[in-house]
């Protein structure tokens, strides 16, 4: 008391680490730098701010969060960023896409754009109620 400084301090929830279960059948710990590094990756000359590649991580990881599973799979995660990427640049999108859902042939590639195309561009600001159907 007598120094006459305030000293603070915070709580907040300890949450034991999110485990990402891989295709192969490894597992992981899930990693917010990982998950930004693919976004960055696939809007690389894209005209995406990094604030919004920022604030999809946090969506995603906030998601993942509120399911209150300890492990998720790869796959849901991956479809988490497909539908981030579909509303932040198509071409991102379909860059992720590709690789994500390996593309074996043209005609597949070609008949995602297409797909693409046809459906509206979804409303950044307005959140979905439900998930979507990738």
């Amino acid at each position: 008391m007598k120094c006459t400084h305030r000293f603070t301090t915070y709580e907040q929830i300890e949450h034991e680490e999110l485990m990402v279960a891989k295709r192969d059948g490894r597992r992981e710990t899930f990693s917010k730098e990982k998950l930004k590094a693919s976004l960055q990756r696939s809007c690389q000359k894209r005209p995406v701010p990094e604030s919004e590649i920022s604030d999809a991580v946090e969506r995603i990881y906030s998601a993942l969060r509120d399911t209150n599973e300890l492990e998720v799979s790869a796959r849901e995660i991956g479809e988490r960023v497909m539908r981030e990427l579909r509303a932040l640049d198509p071409v991102a999108y379909v860059r992720f896409a590709s690789i994500y859902r390996s593309f074996q042939e043209v005609d597949e590639f070609v008949a995602e754009v297409h797909r693409l195309a046809a459906q509206p561009p979804p409303d950044k600001r307005q959140m979905a109620l439900l998930p979507e159907d990738s």
